[in-house]
């Protein structure tokens, strides 16, 4: 399983909250961003997990929120973080 840092989202106009978001990426190390439903999809069969590093250089894991539909929020030690809604917006 490969371990993928996300380093930027895309966001729908609907609004600025996690359930929003519906690309994440890295372009240094990715060819394509990747949809949240893919990123979702991954993490359930167990073949990548991802993870965001903050400002201070801490990693958070990004989970699954099974709501209909799944979005993807990062947590650290237990706690629901916004790590990824602080992220800068993925290139077109």
């Amino acid at each position: 399983m490969a371990h993928c840092q996300i380093t930027c989202v895309n966001m729908s106009h609907l609004g600025r909250r996690h359930e929003h978001i519906t690309h994440v990426g890295n372009p240094r190390d990715w060819s394509r961003k990747l949809t949240v439903a893919e990123v979702v999809a991954m993490i359930r069969n167990g073949t990548n997990s991802f993870f965001v590093v903050d400002h201070n250089g801490h990693h958070a894991d990004v989970h699954v929120v099974n709501a209909n539909p799944p979005y993807i929020r990062t947590a650290k030690d237990g706690y629901y973080t916004d790590n990824l809604l602080a992220l800068t917006s993925c290139p077109i």
